[in-house]
């Protein structure tokens, strides 16, 4: 997992945004984010078929190269020319000349940038140069330029450059706020482009004072300080008291609500900010000021408050959502709204809610499956069926449950023919994926999975299995699942979910009468398989044990000579890791959802969740409303994957919906630390 599975000693992160930034651009949304340090000195994973024996030249080559990538990361472009002028030849020489140029691309010209673009044309480095000088030609306002380098770009998934985009458009009078609405969503992640963007919009009358209030309230909600402080200026509020409303509310709330419009949103903005510390003080402060505001600014204020409220499944949160009637909503707030209904079983207001989410939200698998389930209870069969029917092709939590809801078990589908040695041989010789050979070589992960997909993202469904089974052959199993995922009608199980390590996993779970398609599907989701896996906080291998984890359960089961660096050996780390999930299996009644849940959040919040219950619960109602995102979708693909593995090993139809069960009001005392 990404963070402690034992938060007992260490609180989990889960905002793992940055781990998750390391992982491969097209990773799907239900991969895990680990990563691997990187490692001084020669090859130490296969390398490509044909490869050379690493010799010392070569060696010296490698520990000179992975130097010049780290001059180019502190920008030290000196040394990046020494280092890289000793690398004539070397294997990966389309980065020798990116890690050149990097450090000094704002000053290199622009004949320079080109013909280094074009030497490697068609290439994942070319692509990533081009990206950069776009931030750069962006930040200069040089829109010629930017526009001619723009159209030549393979693809632009770059927020920043995104919004440069836009901007280029705008400043020669282009509309462009349609698009930018459907861009601005994420304050965290604007940067200096999107927050010009929005001064050219607000400027050019494009972006309007209530436009400019809902992002100022969405900064709000993330947290989002520069921001925040940036759409104050524009709304011609204070920019420091925007910024007390976000990072001290209570200083804020004592300077009182304001005289403006702008003011008295960065008032509500404030009361929700408090609401996530102290339901009681903002409830009372709302309730003192609602005289002093607008009935769609006192919405406002409660809907800010529903949502803290919801967040910890607080049992007032249904009454404050009431109160919030009316209010313009977030994402996050319709989604907390429906959640919330979904916990009560008000599936008319589920289907209220769900319907009047804005369309791309309400397109997403999950809640196309809750709005199906809030038909089918308001007696509307063939409309729900209809929309299980748009999502039951999907092999994921959601449509597993969707082919239930239509009488369908989970099974396998028929695998495609086997690859051939042929197959194979002709993706094995494709450039991008020799030079993803050497970066795992060298143990650049990153980089590595950056040119895999770049191999990857054109290939037909048989070259796509060809390259799965290629990464099965060089233990790259990550890989070889998240390639598989792209097919849709060829379709190879075995490789989207592997199962390795079995004479030591299978004895193991065995020996504790634990579900191994349970353990098979957590370790898929933990760490796609990667045995020296490491978290952004230090939990490490394949079951992602957190150290203090791995000392106190050797210490439960007597492996007394336990050391922090036996973590990264395989057989101790499923033994701790499947001893772990035992234990928090036991302490949770026997419930997987619940033992999923310990296992990534900690003990003591999973015994939190449970203990808000007052009536017996649908498991997947209680998956869809755990409070924390990460837990939430890990959960998800846990029990999905697990599923899968129970289908392939048992070899007949398997039920998600049974696996998940009904989830019971705690009873008994507090059970693990």
């Amino acid at each position: 997992m990404k963070g402690p599975n034992a938060v007992f000693l260490f609180p989990k992160n889960f905002l793992a945004g940055a781990v998750l930034a390391a992982a491969s651009a097209c990773a799907l949304a239900e991969a895990p984010a680990v990563t691997v340090p990187p490692v001084p000195g020669a090859a130490t994973v296969p390398a490509a078929p044909g490869a050379a024996p690493v010799n010392e030249a070569a060696r010296a080559e490698d520990d000179t190269f992975l130097l010049l990538r780290e001059a180019a990361r502190q920008n030290d472009s000196a040394r990046a020319n020494a280092l890289a002028s000793r690398l004539p030849n070397y294997v990966l020489a389309p980065y020798v000349d990116y890690y050149r140029l990097k450090p000094r691309l704002r000053e290199a010209g622009a004949d320079e940038i080109r013909a280094v673009l074009q030497r490697h044309q068609g290439t994942a480095v070319a692509d990533r140069l081009r990206n950069d000088w776009l931030l750069e030609l962006g930040r200069m306002r040089d829109w010629t330029s930017f526009d001619r380098e723009l159209g030549q770009a393979a693809r632009s998934d770059d927020l920043q450059v995104r919004c440069y985009g836009l901007l280029a458009r705008a400043a020669r009078g282009t509309r462009v706020i349609d698009e930018a609405r459907a861009l601005l969503v994420n304050p965290p992640a604007y940067g200096e482009a999107c927050a010009a963007l929005m001064a050219q919009l607000a400027q050019t009358g494009q972006l309007g004072t209530e436009e400019l209030l809902a992002q100022l309230r969405l900064a709000g909600e993330m947290g989002a300080t520069g921001p925040a402080r940036r759409i104050a200026l524009l709304l011609g509020a204070s920019d420091t008291r925007a910024a007390q409303a976000v990072d001290v509310p209570a200083v804020a709330m004592a300077r009182g609500i304001g005289t403006t419009r702008a003011e008295r949103e960065i008032y509500l903005v404030a009361l929700g900010r408090m609401a996530r510390t102290s339901l009681k003080l903002a409830t009372v402060a709302l309730d003192k000021n609602s005289d002093k505001l607008e009935p769609d600014e006192r919405a406002i204020g409660w809907a800010n408050v529903a949502l803290a409220a919801s967040i910890v499944l607080a049992p007032e949160a249904s009454d404050y959502w009431r109160r919030a009637e009316g209010a313009p909503l977030t994402n996050f707030q319709r989604e907390w709204k429906a959640r919330i209904a979904l916990r009560r079983g008000d599936w008319r207001q589920v289907a209220a809610t769900i319907d009047a989410m804005p369309s791309p939200l309400r397109d997403e698998s999950g809640w196309v499956y809750w709005l199906g389930r809030a038909y089918a209870n308001g007696g509307r069969r063939e409309d729900a069926d209809a929309l299980y029917r748009r999502i039951a092709t999907q092999n994921n939590f959601y449509g597993q449950l969707a082919m239930e809801e239509l009488g369908q078990l989970v099974t396998i589908p028929p695998s495609a023919l086997p690859v051939t040695p042929d197959e194979i041989d002709q993706v094995a010789q494709l450039p991008a994926l020799r030079q993803a050979m050497k970066f795992y070589a060298l143990r650049l992960r990153a980089e590595g999975n950056r040119e895999w997909n770049w191999a990857t993202r054109s290939m037909s469904e048989r070259q796509l299995l060809a390259a799965a089974e290629y990464a099965r052959r060089h233990d790259l199993l990550d890989r070889m699942v998240e390639t598989s995922l792209r097919t849709r009608t060829e379709l190879d199980f075995n490789q989207r979910f592997p199962a390795p390590h079995n004479e030591i996993l299978q004895p193991t779970a065995r020996s504790l009468a634990l579900d191994t398609a349970w353990v098979y599907g957590l370790i898929r989701q933990e760490s796609r398989f990667i045995t020296d896996a490491r978290s952004g906080v230090g939990a490490s291998g394949l079951m992602q044990v957190m150290p203090a984890t791995g000392k106190w359960v050797a210490a439960k089961i007597g492996l007394t000579d336990f050391v922090h660096g036996m973590l990264t050996d395989l057989r101790t780390n499923i033994t701790l890791g499947a001893n772990y999930m035992n234990m928090v299996l036991e302490n949770n009644g026997g419930s997987q959802v619940l033992a999923t849940a310990a296992y990534n959040a900690g003990p003591a919040r999973s015994r939190t969740w449970r203990g808000v219950l007052e009536t017996p619960m649908e498991g997947a109602v209680f998956v869809e409303t755990i409070p924390f995102s990460e837990t939430r979708t890990y959960v998800r693909n846990v029990m999905s994957n697990a599923t899968n593995y129970a289908a392939l090993f048992e070899k007949r139809p398997q039920s998600l919906k049974a696996r998940l069960g009904t989830i019971t009001p705690r009873t008994g005392g507090a059970g693990l630390p």
